[in-house]
Order: structure tokens, then sequence, then C-alpha cells
């Protein structure tokens, strides 16, 4: 039998502080694939002798797959609890690596990291515990989502330089049996940690800094919009802007190859982007709790925008290196803060499946910018119209986002003048 919900006197707590230290674990072991399969993409197309668009498509797979399995994950998890959906993730991300590590072809490797890694293993361990997350925190809520957020930054941090030793070592395929085995096992483990179920009802402190959640916790109408509209706006958002921020995470190493500075070079400039990620999103939630979650995506928009337009002028080795650490410092707080939103305007009974929503599209848009990167590369034969592309989905996220703050504010002027 699963634990009974807690009581409200453990939401800011010191359990609750413990659990988001677990949870910040999980989302670092359960997230390894999806930056992984970037640093080995070279190897990858040099083996199977496959284009640079074949050679993407593994991580679009893995990106659409993780999505949707979001969804599905986080209504299990809104059922049942997180445990259980951790330990099925904890075996299909340990199967998943190893048949990806065995695979004869570009298409079981792919196939490995759609259904397996994808699907059931890292969708257990993102979406679901964001929003597991939010349902801890009311004070703090904004700084815990980031912090369980940054775990798929630390991982990206800690796993490309060690997966890099690794192909240059004992090679790709036993790199990736290694990691499977100690990334399946450790998420198992720290399963039992989470078996607490969370509170079944939520009530927002009036506090200034969460002003902006007891305005619109238990909305019906989000923005002014009807629920599902809001909803379709947010998913939107999600996929443009992920659209633009997976060119320089997907390509990067394969990009300073491409440059002659090497794949390894790609691989630190990787972990720089990503380990400045995880700075962007705890600042990034320090902020949501000030501001709200819209403001912090019009911000985090605008940055993102400004770091993509920088790596056009610019591809010295020197000038890379900073440029990844400023992309890094500028995005890194845009996806927590669809999660904030969803709990500051939707009713919080629904808080799994409508993050979960929001995530999958985010996942959608990475891997549709992870593959047309690599396909509009395939056709000019270098990385500027990527670029281009990405910029250009970056605008379509700063649009809605600045649509969405503007109705925000139209409605606190109307209820001020009333």
């Amino acid at each position: 039998m699963f634990n009974a919900p807690a009581s409200n006197e453990l939401i800011d707590s010191r359990y609750a502080a413990w659990r988001l230290l677990t949870t910040l674990c999980l989302v670092t072991l359960g997230s390894s694939c999806m930056y992984v399969v970037s640093v080995v993409l070279p190897a990858v197309q040099s083996e199977f002798g496959t284009t640079r668009a074949n050679a993407s498509l593994p991580y679009t797979l893995m990106m659409i797959c993780l999505g949707i399995g979001g969804v599905w994950t986080g209504k299990l998890a809104d059922r049942f609890g997180i445990s259980p959906v951790i330990w099925i993730g904890s075996i299909a991300v340990l199967t998943g690596f190893v048949v990806a590590g065995l695979a004869p072809n570009i298409w079981v490797f792919g196939l490995a990291h759609g259904l397996l890694l994808g699907l059931v293993g890292s969708s257990a361990t993102f979406a679901p515990l964001m929003a597991d997350t939010s349902l801890w925190w009311n004070k703090r809520r904004g700084i815990a989502v980031a912090i369980c957020a940054s775990g798929n930054y630390v991982a990206g941090a800690v796993w490309p330089p060690l997966a890099q030793m690794g192909i240059e070592s004992i090679g790709w395929r036993y790199t990736y049996i290694a990691m499977g085995v100690f990334c399946g096992i450790g998420m198992a483990l720290l399963a039992f940690a989470m078996r607490q179920r969370p509170p079944l009802v939520f009530v927002p402190t009036a506090s200034a800094n969460s002003s902006a959640s007891a305005m619109s916790f238990s909305s019906t109408h989000p923005f002014g919009l009807q629920l599902g509209r809001a909803q379709i706006l947010l998913c939107a958002a999600g996929f443009a802007c992920c659209v633009a921020m997976s060119m320089p995470q997907v390509h990067i190493v394969a990009y300073c190859g491409d440059l002659g500075y090497g794949a390894a070079r790609g691989a630190e400039m990787l972990s720089l982007m990503l380990t400045c990620g995880i700075i962007s999103r705890l600042l990034s939630g320090w902020i949501c709790d000030r501001i709200g979650g819209v403001s912090t995506l019009l911000l985090g928009s605008a940055l993102q925008g400004l770091a993509l337009l920088l790596f056009l002028p610019f591809n010295g080795l020197v000038p890379l290196y900073i440029i990844s650490g400023m992309f890094g410092l500028f995005q890194g707080g845009i996806v927590p803060s669809y999660a904030i939103i969803v709990r500051e305007h939707f009713p919080p009974k629904e808080a799994g499946a409508r993050v979960g929503s929001v995530i999958m599209a985010t996942l959608l848009g990475m891997a549709l910018g992870g593959w047309l990167s690599g396909k509009i590369f395939d056709l000019t034969g270098s990385y500027r119209a990527a670029f281009v592309n990405g910029l250009a989905w970056n605008l379509l996220n700063l649009s809605i986002s600045l649509w969405l703050f503007w109705r925000l504010r139209s409605k606190k002027d109307s209820t001020r003048a009333e």
C-alpha cells in the first residue's frame, strides 16, 4: 500500500527539503541520456555510416517520446504517487542504455532512445517530479521547482565530459552500458525515499512573495481565457522556445568538430553551457518567487534570443566558450517557469497532467529543433541558417510571453479600477 497523503504541516518543512535533495539526484540520473546522445553523435554517425540528420534522429525520437511519456507518468503520479513511476523508469533507463550500447544499426539505437530511455525512463523523472515538488512548497515554490529542474542541467554538466572520457578510453558502447547500470540502480534506490504522498489540499499563503499565486491559484479562466485555450498557448510557447534552445545544446559538439576545434572542445562547451544553466535556474527561481512565472518567462525568452543572435557573428574558440556560458545563463530558467505558471493559474489537483502536457510541448520542440538543425546543416553545409531558424522560433515564444504578460497586467489594472 502507498503511504497516506501528508498533512499541510510538511509543506516548507525539513522533510520537504530532504525530499527536494532526493528529487535533484533523481532528475540528474534520469536525464543523463538527454545529453550523452549529443556527445556520441559524431561517433555514431561515423560507425553507422549515416547522415547528420539521421544521426540526430535518436535524440529527436527520445525527446518526442519523453514529452509524450511525461503526460502519462504525470497522470500516474497524480493517482498512485511518484515512487512506483520512478521504479518503472529505473528499469527502462537501465535497459535502454544497454540496448542502445548493443545496437547493430542506427534504427535500433534510435528506438532504444525513444521507447525505453524517453517514453518510460527519463519521463518518470522530469515533469512528474516538477509537479510533485510544487505541491510541497509554498513560500519558496519558485526556487524549489528551479532546484528540481536544475537536476536536468546538473546531468548536462556532469555526464558529457564523463561520457567523452569513456568514449576515448573504452568506446561509446561500453560507456552506454556502464551508465545504464549506474543510473538505473541509483534511481531504484532513491525511489524508496519518495514514498510519502503530497498533501491533497494546497492552500497558498497571502504573502507578498506569493501574491500572484493567491490572485489566481484556482482560477477557471487563467489570463482571462478558458482553461483549454490557456493550456494551448502555454504549450505553443514551450514548443517554440525549445526549438530555439535545442540548436546549441544538440549540435555544439558537432559544430566545434566542423570548425576544427574537435569534439572534446564541444563537449566542454556543452558542459559549461549546462553548468551555467544550473545557476540560471536557481536565479530564475528566486526571481520567480518575486515577480511571478509569466514575467520570468518573458525575461528568459528575451535573453535567450540575445544569446542565439551572438552565435552568428562569432565562431572563434574563445568567443564560443563565452557565448555558450551566456546561453546557459540566459535560458536556464525558461522551462521551470512553465511549471510555476501552471501552479499559479491552474487548479492544483491537475498539476501533474497539466505540467506534463506543457513539458511535453517543450520536449517536442527540442526534438524538432534537434532534427531540423541537422537537416538544415545537410542542405546548406553550415549551421548559420540553423541559428537563424532558432531565432525565428524564439521570436514566436517571445510574442506569446509578451501577450500573456499584457493580459495579466490588464487584469490587474481592471481589478484595481474596480
